[in-house]
């Protein structure tokens, strides 16, 4: 059975929370937004899928992206979000997310059980997130992919899951959104953030480090992620907030 949440921290901020034990197959994190004063938001490619509730509105599904969005802040607008891990997304929804790539559209349209009113209370929102994906199963081999391409080629994950790179690329497409080389540079990209949060700042290093050809690799990369060069990326990553 799933617990259910009993209290939420509305302070301005964005925050996650982890999902119960049975639920981490499917589910990365809950999360919640509170938005402040010119609080604009960077979401970046994560190689997730998300359900977002929004105080007022309603529930929209948000699809994989392969490209930064800037969404403008309301002040005091409180979102709360289930994310789905890479690869579970699809399975979960039970949509092919190649559909959703790069779009939100109303929950109703996707998954009637995470269609939701906006007047209800935040803390019922997300019991009532974390009761719709209960039971929900992932492409498990898919899942397993994507675990690997964290360290691995696509070939060699292909070839160790005994599966044909058309084979893998037609499931990513349904479970992920996109294909397994995409996921690999979103991932590496993912690294690069991580690294400059834990405070590194040598870029040519750091690119080669994470698995970059050179710096001008992570220089087109980031821009065509995240839409800024890594040191535009760096310089904004202290003052902008992001989906993390």
């Amino acid at each position: 059975m799933v617990r259910r949440c009993q209290t939420v921290d509305l302070s301005p901020g964005y925050r996650e929370l982890a999902p119960p034990r049975e639920l981490r197959d499917v589910v990365a994190c809950l999360w919640i937004r509170v938005h402040g004063t010119g609080d604009d938001v960077r979401i970046l490619p994560d190689a997730c899928s998300d359900v977002v509730w929004r105080q007022g509105t309603g529930t929209t599904i948000a699809g994989p992206d392969t490209s930064a969005k800037v969404v403008l802040g309301t002040p005091g607008a409180v979102l709360i979000g289930l994310r789905f891990q890479p690869g579970a997304g699809g399975g979960a929804l039970g949509v092919p997310l190649d559909a959703l790539r790069d779009l939100r559209v109303e929950a109703a349209e996707v998954d009637r059980a995470f269609d939701l009113a906006g007047d209800l209370a935040p803390a019922e929102v997300i019991g009532h997130f974390l009761e719709a994906a209960a039971g929900r199963e992932p492409d498990e081999l898919v899942a397993e992919a994507a675990r690997r391409l964290r360290t691995q080629d696509v070939e060699t994950v292909a070839r160790e899951l005994f599966i044909s790179d058309r084979q893998l690329r037609r499931r990513f497409h349904t479970a992920v959104g996109y294909g397994p080389k995409t996921l690999a540079r979103v991932l590496r990209f993912r690294r690069f953030v991580d690294a400059i949060d834990d405070g590194r700042a040598d870029l040519a290093a750091l690119a080669f480090d994470i698995g970059y050809a050179d710096q001008a690799h992570l220089t087109r990369e980031a821009t065509r992620l995240a839409g800024l060069s890594p040191a535009a990326f760096v310089r904004d990553r202290t003052s902008v907030p992001f989906k993390t």
